[in-house]
């Protein structure tokens, strides 16, 4: 057979990878609770009130790794693998290059100004590795949450602004984003509204929040209030509900299948 009777036309179905971050408990766990059959990896101690199945706590790369091996080798009946948190692996990610060095410091590792990072990624590739071989081999949905954080962005469009990202090192954050079908961003929307302060000021306040602080969304197109992407035509934003994400997902896959002619 040549190589261009092996061409692949059209799209792969195939179940989709998701990096979901968010503030502290906003919900990111109880979100993956409601995918198929999930089993949680943990590496932070945050599913004790969450009905699931997970393994015992990480403490260390081996005990992540040796999770997903087992995963990988042995027959089950889960559909979606949990990693909860990316953000916590991370930290166990560079004990590991910190040993390899010998150094109590991520920052000397390697010689310092940044390197330690760079060899970190050998560790993200074993684990994102294992994660894909579940996905194409196991059929397992991939599910990474983090928490979120604030940093500077220097836009070379524009001035610099704050955004939330991932609670990642940047070359970690980089990889991840650009593997995941989606990258979504957990949070609150708030509606504020103007109101005269007195002496010809105007003030903003926060309106509408409800009893929860404002609705639980998840923004899955990134702009300049966060990142986030997604490979399903999602729209801007859509409920922090599993139902309603696999909707949108479905949707997409429905459209590209049966794709809308135009009268000519």
């Amino acid at each position: 057979m040549s190589l261009l009777e092996k061409i692949h036309h059209g799209r792969r179905q195939a179940p989709p990878r998701l990096l979901i971050y968010g503030t502290g408990g906003i919900g990111k766990s109880t979100l993956a609770s409601r995918a198929p059959k999930p089993i949680f990896v943990q590496t932070e101690d945050g599913v004790d009130q969450i009905d699931c199945d997970s393994f015992p706590l990480a403490t260390s790369v081996d005990d992540v790794m040796a999770s997903l091996t087992a995963l990988c080798s042995e027959d089950h009946a889960y559909e979606t693998v949990v990693i909860d948190t990316a953000d916590w692996l991370e930290r166990l990610i560079f004990d590991v290059v910190c040993r390899q060095y010998g150094v109590k410091s991520i920052e000397k590792a390697d010689g310092g100004y940044g390197r330690g990072y760079v060899q970190a990624l050998t560790n993200w590739h074993e684990v994102t590795d294992a994660l894909q071989y579940l996905r194409e081999q196991k059929d397992m949905i991939v599910i990474l949450l983090a928490h979120a954080k604030v940093e500077k962005f220097q836009d070379p469009e524009s001035a610099t602004y704050d955004r939330y990202s991932p609670r990642l090192n940047k070359h970690a954050s980089a990889l991840l984003t650009e593997w995941s079908d989606a990258v979504l961003f957990a949070t609150r929307k708030i509606i504020t509204r103007t109101e005269d302060a007195g002496f010809g000021r105007d003030r903003t306040i926060a309106a509408g929040l409800g009893k929860d602080g404002g609705e639980r969304i998840l923004r899955c197109i990134g702009g300049p209030s966060c990142i986030a992407k997604n490979r399903y035509g999602l729209p801007a934003e859509l409920p922090l509900d599993w139902s309603a994400l696999m909707a949108g997902i479905a949707q997409s896959e429905t459209n590209n299948q049966h794709p809308q002619t135009q009268e000519k």
